[in-house]
């Protein structure tokens, strides 16, 4: 009987100790980014501001009483890898939710997957509006291309007062064809024209005969939606044939300062933050960041950072982990984050503004942007 009570005491105290574990239980969060490859600037900035919101949470004690573990993969920006990444994460990691992938292709991938499983996937920067088409799990923290590509062609139009406009894009990348579109809608429902359209095949390092034809043209405007390191090869011809007018981009610019020269002065592109704002919270978020890792951060950093920070505020609404209830949380968020003031409309889109930001030279001679205005829907 004595040895009966004993290990009935034992048992008790076991399953006493697996509840402890239990409730004390990290909160696993997947990432999916490129953090090799072409696109390794991007993914190793918002992996950035994801482990820096991270660390934060929980220095102030988790979510919940639970700290936030991160799962971080490499996809070098190939949707096949980001299929392997989310697999891994999801069977092996048994992890809940994603953040990722970064560029559009990439999180189109896994969204499928993600719906079907229940997993909270938030897209930190994919911009292409399929994204958010397969279903009610599927959310991301920028605006989509339309919304960006119409912030272009109106900034053009009213801010610029451009009445004549080119554009060069790349036709094998949906991003670039998808902003190209808004764009002309957006240009040509502000009164302007467009004089040129000129295209170009991924990888292509060879622009000059296409900006022959856009100098011939006589735009007062040029629109190179496109990533950052396409830009900076483009513009350097482009200026080098004496064509000195604005040219305007995206987000995909972001990155320009640390990889380009004077051929991107006189260039403007829309953003999800500026660096330079004078809101607290922004200064705070940018101190912090510079302290981390030596640098400014993008606005993929932001996106990053916004990201698990919209999902630690659903978790807390939610008062649990279950991915529907989370999922629930955050369809209803309604709150300021490090991008604006963010809400979701019926497709999982956030509902905020845009910046503007131009690209200039400090003081000290070092390529920056600076805050030129906001964009609201």
């Amino acid at each position: 009987m004595k040895m009966v009570k004993v290990m009935a005491a034992l048992s008790a105290a076991a399953l006493a100790l697996i509840g402890c574990n239990s409730k004390s239980s990290t909160i696993k969060v997947g990432s999916i980014g490129p953090l090799s490859g072409n696109y390794a600037v991007y993914g190793g900035d918002c992996k950035n501001g994801v482990e820096l919101a991270i660390t934060e949470i929980n220095a102030a004690g988790g979510i919940n009483g639970q700290l936030l573990e991160l799962i971080a993969e490499d996809d070098e920006g190939q949707p096949e890898k980001s299929v392997s990444a989310y697999k891994k994460l999801v069977t092996k990691d048994n992890v809940k939710f994603i953040i990722g992938s970064l560029t559009s292709g990439c999180a189109i991938a896994i969204t499928p997957l993600a719906q079907a499983q229940k997993i909270v996937q938030i897209a930190p920067a994919a911009t292409a509006p399929a994204v958010t088409d397969a279903g009610n799990f599927i959310f991301r923290a920028c605006y989509d291309d339309p919304f960006q590509g119409t912030v272009g062609g109106k900034f053009a139009a009213e801010t610029l007062g451009s009445k004549n406009a080119a554009i060069l894009y790349d036709i094998g990348n949906d991003y670039s064809v998808g902003l190209s579109e808004n764009f002309t809608a957006s240009f040509v429902a502000n009164g302007g024209t467009i004089v040129a359209i000129e295209s170009y095949s991924t990888g292509d390092k060879d622009f000059n005969a296409q900006l022959t034809k856009i100098k011939n043209a006589n735009p007062d405007v040029i629109y190179l939606p496109d990533y950052y390191g396409t830009v900076a090869l483009i513009a350097k011809q482009l200026r080098a044939q004496g064509i000195t007018t604005p040219i305007v981009g995206a987000d995909g610019w972001d990155g320009l300062t640390e990889n380009a020269g004077d051929e991107v002065l006189n260039g403007f592109y829309s953003n999800h933050y500026a660096a330079d704002s004078t809101e607290p919270k922004v200064q705070n978020f940018v101190k912090n960041y510079k302290e981390k890792y030596t640098l400014t951060p993008t606005s993929f950093a932001a996106l990053g950072y916004d990201s698990v920070y919209m999902l630690r505020d659903a978790i807390e609404k939610a008062g649990n982990v279950d991915s529907e209830a989370v999922r629930a949380a955050l369809e209803a968020t309604n709150g300021d984050y490090m991008t604006g003031h963010l809400t979701f409309n019926e497709k999982h889109n956030p509902v905020k503004g845009a910046v503007i930001v131009e690209l200039v030279k400090n003081a000290e001679g070092k390529l920056t942007t600076v805050y030129k205005t906001t964009v609201n829907p």
